[in-house]
């Protein structure tokens, strides 16, 4: 099942989100190669392709797992999470509709 895990940031994250990315976008990527990854990426503070140093405010991941808890598992895992760039994280089951 797919599930969409919300993580938002806390406020002045950008140091710590530009330092974490690397390990971030590694597991993003081992997702990705394992054909479990329909999408991912940041929410921009600001309304601009690149928030430059206003940063993000958050991010969203789309992906399957075999249950809400290996998903939250996953989540709470996250190097964002253990470097501090999320105030917070949500995980809830997804259901796909469009594109078919």
């Amino acid at each position: 099942m797919l599930y969409a895990i919300t993580g938002q940031d806390v406020a002045g994250s950008l140091d710590k989100r530009l330092a974490a990315r690397p390990a971030h976008l590694e597991r993003l990527q081992a997702l990705q190669a394992e054909g479990r990854l329909v999408l991912a990426g940041p929410f921009p503070a600001i309304d601009s392709i690149d928030p430059g140093s206003a940063g993000f405010s958050g991010s969203l991941i789309v992906a399957e797992f075999a249950s809400l808890e290996q998903a939250q598992t996953w989540a709470d895992a996250d190097p964002y999470v253990a470097a501090g760039v999320y105030a917070s994280v949500a995980v809830k089951p997804f259901r796909k509709v469009l594109p078919a």
